[in-house]
C-alpha cells in the first residue's frame, strides 16, 4: 500500500478527486494540517462520489504527526522547485507522497530540510507553473504502482 498526504489542501474538488483515486487504488489518504474547506463540504463529497466509504482516511495536525503515524515509510515531497524527476526514483511499498496546497506548494523551509527527498514532474513548457493537484497525484501514484506491480 502507498500513502498520499495532502498538506493543507485548499480546493475541495481536488481533494475529492484524489480521495476517489485513493479508493480505486487502495491507497491510504492523509490530510495534514488545516484545510481550506470543511471536510463535509458538498463539492468535496460530490467529487468523491459514493466512494468515500472505500477511502482509508487519516487526519494529522502537522507533518510530525504524519511521520509518527508512518514509521518506516519514506516520505517524498512533490514540488516544482527541484530538478529530480519522480521517474528517476525506485518507489517501494509503503512510500508516502506529500503534496502541498494548490496555490503555494510546500513550505520553502520544509523543501530545504528535505532536499534529498524532493521530486518533481517535469514539464516541457516553461510558461506553465504547475499541474493540477489531482493530476499530479495520479501521475506519481500510478508510476509507483506500475513499478511495484
Amino acid at each position: 500500500m502507498f500513502h498520499v498526504a495532502l498538506f493543507e489542501p485548499e480546493i475541495p474538488p481536488n481533494t475529492g478527486n484524489i480521495a476517489r483515486l485513493c479508493a480505486a487504488t487502495d491507497t491510504h489518504l492523509h490530510i495534514v494540517g488545516v484545510t481550506g474547506f470543511r471536510m463535509d463540504d458538498r463539492t468535496l463529497k460530490r467529487s468523491g462520489l459514493d466512494y468515500w466509504e472505500f477511502v482509508t482516511l487519516s487526519r494529522h495536525i502537522d507533518l510530525d504527526t504524519l511521520r509518527a503515524a508512518l514509521p518506516g515509510s519514506r516520505l517524498w515531497f512533490l514540488t516544482t522547485k527541484t530538478d529530480t524527476s519522480y521517474a528517476s526514483v525506485e518507489f517501494s511499498d509503503n512510500d508516502c507522497f506529500v503534496f502541498g496546497p494548490e496555490t503555494r506548494g510546500l513550505p520553502e523551509d520544509l523543501l530545504s530540510a528535505e532536499s534529498q527527498s524532493c521530486l518533481t514532474i517535469p514539464m516541457s513548457n516553461p510558461n506553465v507553473r504547475s499541474l493540477n493537484l489531482a493530476t499530479s497525484v495520479g501521475i506519481v501514484l500510478f508510476e509507483a504502482i506500475r513499478q511495484n506491480s
